[in-house]
């Protein structure tokens, strides 16, 4: 099968006072044209990190020390800067965190997104000006042509994050990378958003890949899940499956973390402690100690991952002697 990205084995680190710190470790997944694949876990798991691994934007201190990023076949983790900033914004563009402060305050709407044009597609002139409206009216922002020259401070944040989406999807890339896109927005604002994504997917069969820690929002917008727990992939598996059967006890904790108003209980319940900084990762299963199914061995040796069924796959000790052990280079794609 071929895919818009594959990435094996990927391990990221930062150079600190103390030596390398591995933020993500030997992280496995892939994404195939037209399909969105979500990537979910609390806030500290590793999620943006690896979205920015992808695209290479770890700063002076960061780097893919090991593993592969494919894209269409080529390896990513070995460009040049060069190489990547002709990737970037064109065969894959990210849509980042905070709309808010994403935008450069200073340079009119229109100018920001023409950069990219005239950067990947040589266009200028009137041209340009008609193309970047097109964008803006892509993305269902009312009164285009005014907005064009309008400056970021003079938007709502909803209009912003329309923006965004229109910087990224200026060039129709294979690959659009969507980190938390509904973060700060109000609820109807989060509904339209997603909606506008789930449009443009279907109308340039992009592959979406779309970090979240919002389970509602996978439910609404993702073909496959890849959970994400200390810096490690610890299950993959199709949306409904995780939704309805969860295997690993911490994807168990996330959903049950969820309010389920129609249940009528009073109390929503949580996952106990907090996610490990990567200095403190444990020596065993890193979910050892908020775990409420953790056995002996947990705390000694790290679980490996397994493959459950042939679409899921989990990193739990309570799955190994029953099924076959798969290596992180080899996590399971969608049918």
């Amino acid at each position: 099968m071929s895919y818009v990205l594959e990435v094996k084995g990927m391990t990221t680190q930062f150079t600190t006072k103390k030596g390398p710190m591995t933020v993500v470790d030997r992280v496995s997944f892939n994404v195939k044209k037209g399909e969105v694949l979500g990537i979910v876990g609390e806030s500290g798991c590793g999620k943006s990190v690896t979205s920015l691994s992808v695209m290479r934007l770890l700063g002076k201190n960061g780097e893919v020390s090991e593993g592969e990023v494919l894209f269409k076949g080529e390896n990513l983790a070995v460009f040049s800067e060069k190489e990547m900033s002709k990737v970037r914004g064109n065969g894959i563009s990210m849509i980042f965190q905070n709309p808010m402060t994403s935008l450069n305050p200073l340079l009119k709407i229109g100018v920001q997104i023409g950069e990219v044009l005239e950067k990947h597609k040589k266009i200028k002139g009137a041209e340009l000006k008609k193309q970047v409206i097109e964008l803006l009216e892509l993305v269902e922002i009312s009164r285009a042509e005014a907005i064009y020259d309008e400056y970021p401070h003079q938007l709502s944040g909803g209009m912003k994050q329309r923006v965004m989406i229109a910087l990224a999807v200026a060039c129709y890339p294979s690959l659009l990378i969507a980190d938390e896109p509904t973060t700060a927005l109000d609820v109807t604002i989060q509904a339209q958003i997603l909606d506008l994504l789930k449009s443009l997917r279907k109308e340039f069969e992009m592959a979406i890949l779309l970090i979240t820690h919002d389970l509602g929002v996978v439910a609404e917008m993702c073909d496959r899940v890849a959970v994400m727990y200390a810096g490690q992939v610890v299950e993959t598996t199709d949306t409904r499956t995780l939704l309805r059967n969860p295997q690993h006890p911490y994807t168990v904790g996330l959903i049950e973390s969820t309010p389920q108003q129609s249940k009528g209980e009073k109390n929503l319940k949580s996952i106990p402690g907090k996610v490990p900084t990567p200095d403190q990762f444990a020596k065993g299963c890193r979910f050892s100690d908020r775990c409420s199914k953790v056995m002996e061995k947990c705390y000694i040796n790290p679980p490996p991952f397994v493959d459950i069924d042939g679409t899921t796959s989990s990193r739990c000790w309570l799955h190994v002697g029953k099924e076959e052990i798969i290596d992180d280079y080899a996590v399971t794609a969608s049918k």
